[in-house]
């Protein structure tokens, strides 16, 4: 007997190459949403770039596609630039101090996958001051290793330019953030922190902190958060210390990885208050970090509250 001959149909050739597609895409959206995620600061609107990448892909003609990934990148790149420039514009009508979105990265591992770089909360904090240009040159080249004639050609630039932009967004860095502690040093200095805020002990909360120290109330308009940042070790103890009998008392906490760094997500009940973090230096802790917008934290609310006496929290009734 001859060989059979098995005649594929069209339509079943361009159902395979359409699952071939979605295939390549599912493979690297990881990558393009850990991209978009730095570039913006934002997971909502990273996962809109993200989801307007796979629309695009899904009607280009995969077979005039040598580098997919490098194709799926630029596109990514190119749509976060672009979100991020308008994004600049409402921003500055914002309520009161804004802050990058938080991730949990112990859960999602479309951020965790990738190098921690331009990852932590404050450093997406200082990179809001760089123009979306220079935040996806800085990205691509020190969160994912792309070579600089890479880079140069996603963002349509000479390549002593692309070097040029990367150069200078190190150094903007550099001159604004201190050397972090490690991640055990960074939960227990928020430890400490917990304790002295629930107690409203007022030296020990300016031990643990560096003379600079601000802490930023991110609400949007839809909490009683801090319109304005509170500045220098002093002012932020009184701060915090005044709310010890107003905030904490009927709250339990839930402990996260907020970024690659200890998080605590504070409820009452079951609301969920705020996502709070510090960063912090061998100088104390430099920033609090409190993400109060509802819509902000609702990414990493899946996480349960600790037990009344469980963590550093004080036993609750």
């Amino acid at each position: 007997m001859g060989e059979a001959i098995v005649v594929i149909q069209p339509e079943d050739s361009e159902a395979g190459a359409l699952d071939e597609a979605a295939s390549v895409f599912v493979g690297l959206r990881p990558r393009l949403f850990g991209i978009a995620y730095r570039v913006l600061g934002s997971s909502a609107e990273a996962e809109d770039v993200v989801q307007d990448t796979w629309v695009r892909w899904q009607a280009t003609d995969h077979t005039a596609v040598i580098d997919p990934e490098a194709f799926l990148a630029t596109i990514t790149t190119r749509l976060a630039i672009n979100v991020g420039q308008s994004a600049r514009k409402r921003r500055e009508t914002y309520v009161g101090p804004w802050l990058p979105e938080p991730v949990d990265t112990s859960a999602d591992p479309q951020v965790g996958a990738e190098r921690g770089e331009a990852l932590e909360l404050a450093v997406l904090f200082l990179l809001e001051r760089l123009s979306p240009t220079e935040r996806a040159a800085y990205v691509l080249r020190e969160s994912f290793d792309y070579p600089y004639g890479e880079i140069a050609r996603i963002l349509q630039l000479s390549e002593a330019n692309t070097r040029q932009l990367v150069s200078r967004a190190r150094k903007r860095l550099a001159a604004d953030r201190r050397t972090p502690v490690s991640s055990a040093e960074h939960r227990c200095l928020l430890e400490a922190f917990l304790a002295a805020s629930q107690t409203g002990d007022l030296t020990t909360l300016e031990e643990l902190f560096a003379a600079d120290v601000v802490s930023y109330s991110d609400g949007g308009g839809a909490r009683g958060a801090a319109r304005k940042p509170v500045v220098g070790r002093a002012r932020v103890a009184k701060f915090i210390g005044a709310l010890a009998s107003r905030f904490w008392p009927g709250t339990t906490i839930a402990w996260v990885e907020a970024n690659g760094r200890p998080g605590v997500l504070i409820s009452r009940g079951e609301t969920l208050v705020a996502l709070l973090t510090v960063s912090a230096s061998a100088q104390g802790i430099d920033q609090i970090m409190w993400v109060m917008n509802p819509d902000k934290v609702s990414g990493i609310s899946h996480a349960r509250p600790e037990p009344p006496g469980v963590g550093p929290g004080p036993e609750r009734d």
